[in-house]
């Protein structure tokens, strides 16, 4: 017989293609599947172990760096955990998403043999030795296996949320990468990954600014919208490729970001607004190209940094038709900065039950399966 469902602590961790910090949550997730906050952190990476990462980014790195790095974030999400465990005591258990350092959906043959993979470093036997706590990570690989794309999974905890609602809303995570979550009371829960969120921008702000990104939207907001180039940048073959799909920093690399500048406005803060506003229109072309020709949106609800960034909500306010509502995370009592930290502890709830945990038409899974994979503590 099946392990009754019983209300259970757990800890999410995420660290998303931005790496600006590891998110870190106490979330208290119940049978219903519903999850509430209790506590959330944003640790920092040491300076040397993010600059590593970034060269794991760009290919400048070794099997070796790889490797090491491996265990390094390991104990920095052990690190997180323990911040929180010191004042909230032990969870039930740990889930973890890793540090995605390279995601590869295509489905590419050698020898016939399929090349689709994803990689997440972190490693769980870390974290589970130095909590003292049961991990859960590695949840994008089974989905792969069952055919699909190995995200977006944020779907799941979206459709559960969200759905008894009954309204049409479409859920948009601004993350370094954009993803989309449609949820309807007339079709089934489908999302996708509609392009650049924050990278592009956090890019330019550092390279042009020598700031981590552009706080509170100030640079763009002082700019102008360079039109040409803003539509020369809308051309991207990935904005027209039909879902189910996923990006990354594979695709949107710092060498696409620079041969991109090779066309852009003289003047530094028009090239800040004008690829905010590129991160704005592609979430709305993605809507008016895949979604409104069959579902009319009534909500679109966004999380993520970029629903801290009030030049970035404004564009999206301009480009969204008037007579769909515009909201946050927080207007339905989610943190937009925590989200998908709450989202992956739902996800680890659900492995620890053997509970299927994908969505088919989200991630191109040819069926249902449980995703995630445990590290005991010893």
């Amino acid at each position: 017989m099946a392990e009754e469902l019983e209300t259970k602590k757990v800890i999410g961790l995420m660290s998303g293609t931005s790496c600006d910090s590891i998110d870190a949550g106490l979330c208290e997730v119940t049978p219903d599947l519903k999850c509430k906050l209790i506590h959330g952190i944003n640790y920092k990476y040491p300076e040397h172990i993010r600059s590593k990462l970034f060269q794991i980014f760009s290919g400048n790195a070794s099997i070796k760096d790889i490797c090491q790095m491996n265990f390094a974030v390991g104990e920095c999400f052990a690190k997180a955990c323990n911040t929180i465990i010191s004042e909230f005591g032990k969870p039930d258990f740990i889930a973890s998403h890793g540090q995605t350092i390279y995601h590869a959906p295509q489905d590419e043959k050698l020898d016939g043999i399929s090349l689709k993979s994803t990689l997440q470093i972190g490693e769980s036997s870390v974290i589970a030795k130095e909590t003292g706590c049961l991990t859960i990570s590695n949840f994008r690989e089974a989905d792969i296996a069952a055919g699909g794309e190995g995200a977006p999974l944020v779907c799941f905890a979206d459709e559960k949320w969200f759905k008894p609602t009954g309204k049409n809303i479409a859920v948009q995570n601004i993350g370094g990468i954009s993803n989309v979550t449609m949820i309807s009371h007339s079709h089934p829960t489908f999302g996708f990954d509609t392009g650049l969120g924050n990278i592009m921008i956090d890019y330019c702000t550092n390279k042009f600014f020598g700031m981590p990104y552009d706080k509170d939207g100030e640079i763009a907001k002082s700019g102008n919208i360079s039109s040409s180039w803003l539509d020369c940048l809308l051309q991207d073959e990935y904005y027209f490729k039909n879902p189910p799909k996923t990006t990354g920093r594979e695709y949107f690399s710092p060498l696409y970001i620079e041969n991109a500048l090779k066309f852009a406005p003289p003047e530094p803060k028009d090239i800040i607004a004008t690829v905010t506003a590129l991160t704005a229109k592609t979430i709305i072309q993605a809507y008016e190209r895949f979604i409104l020709p069959d579902i009319d949106i009534e909500e679109v609800v966004i999380g993520g940094g970029g629903a801290y960034n009030p030049t970035l909500m404004k564009f999206l306010r301009t480009y969204l038709p008037k007579d769909i509502k515009l909201k946050t995370h927080e207007d339905y009592g989610i943190s937009n900065n925590f989200k998908e930290v709450m989202a992956f502890a739902l996800l680890g709830y659900c492995t620890y039950y053997g509970i299927p945990n994908n969505l088919p038409e989200c991630t191109g899974a040819k069926k249902r399966v449980i995703l995630g994979k445990t590290a005991s503590c010893f």
